[in-house]
């Protein structure tokens, strides 16, 4: 499943890293919706909003399907047909929405058939693998490019920092029985852990059905252009593309983010683990050290007293004082050096 996600841009930046071209091949950026409720984040749980792409036809009947808007929603779907005058009195978990039984289920099936599919929009999203002692917390995320380290200018037309992940999602529009303002709310569609992420959650196998162990990650402008394209590309063809991928990178990270109040830099920044599960640097590591630097502009600023305590085991010398850069730079640097030759008693 997927229960925590991070999305640290600032609203003009995320606008940038949604750009698409339309169905005319116009470059385009996604026009924001309720835009000054964004906030980011690098620890988003169930009931927190979030960013998420919808075909402005769902906004606008005469709208073109290809055109794109960006939106705040609730994470926790609520269903239209929800007769309570609170939506928190649903009495089941809509966060996640399992692809096996999305058209299936009463809570996704209208929404899905009607064509209310979205795009949840994330840096990348937290997974915990159950150890002795625990759980640890993984990052999980797109492979990224020496690019993404680059700073981008507001006169680039294309963007060149951090490539966002793509979950496929539904979405659903309550409005309370008394009236009052619409909400908009959103769950994110999960399928089969996939290969490389297997070890961190096991799919369980119970009474012969499984559990769902990922987000539906949409990978490519063709993908998102289907799942949001309801208007052109129907539901039974829309559903292919909701499949395990392999295109994903993971590196541990420290304890502080199981903590859902604690939104800093260092939930997503990379830690070490015991030398027998070590975590060698790629390239897609040492990009965070950029992103982690540039992705703070705009961001949620933290104070010095919210710093963490780092008291992850799996952390070696602990600084308080130290920022997510400094940690990140340290924990690449060892990761080249040559293993300390032991001395001769």
């Amino acid at each position: 499943m997927c229960g925590r996600t991070a999305c640290s841009l600032a609203a003009d930046k995320l606008r940038r890293a949604c750009a698409y071209r339309d169905r005319r091949g116009q470059h385009r950026q996604p026009e924001w919706v309720r835009g000054e409720r964004y906030q980011p984040s690098y620890n988003k749980g169930p009931q927190s909003s979030g960013p998420v792409l919808l075909s402005r036809r769902h906004l606008h009947q005469d709208a073109d399907s290809s055109e794109r808007v960006l939106m705040d929603m609730r994470w926790g779907l609520v269903p239209s047909w929800f007769k309570q005058d609170n939506p928190s009195k649903l009495q089941f978990n809509t966060s996640n929405c399992r692809s096996d039984t999305m058209l299936s289920k009463s809570s996704y099936k209208g929404a899905l058939l009607k064509g209310k599919r979205c795009v949840v929009l994330a840096d990348g999203f937290y997974e915990w693998q159950q150890q002795n002692g625990g759980k640890q917390p993984y990052f999980i995320y797109f492979p990224q490019t020496k690019d993404a380290m680059d700073k981008a200018t507001e006169g680039d037309e294309e963007w060149k920092g951090w490539r966002l992940l793509t979950m496929a999602g539904i979405f659903d529009c309550w409005e309370p029985p008394s009236g009052g303002e619409m909400l908009y709310t959103y769950t994110i569609i999960t399928v089969d852990a996939s290969k490389d992420v297997s070890f961190i959650h096991h799919r369980q196998v119970r009474a012969g059905k499984g559990v769902a162990g990922m987000p539906a990650i949409l990978d490519g402008d063709e993908a998102i252009r289907k799942w949001l394209d309801f208007a052109e590309v129907p539901t039974q063809e829309a559903v292919k593309l909701i499949q395990p991928t392999e295109n994903i990178v993971f590196h541990p990270v420290s304890t502080f983010v199981n903590n859902i109040r604690n939104n800093a830099p260092e939930c997503v920044a990379p830690i070490e683990l015991g030398a027998k599960k070590e975590v060698k640097a790629t390239p897609s590591n040492k990009v965070m050290l950029g992103w982690l630097k540039s992705s703070q502009e705009g961001s949620p600023q933290k104070k010095e007293n919210d710093l963490p305590k780092w008291t992850s085991q799996f952390i070696h010398s602990p600084s308080p004082k130290k920022t997510s850069a400094d940690v990140l730079q340290q924990w690449l640097g060892k990761q080249g050096q040559p293993a300390a030759k032991k001395r001769k008693a």
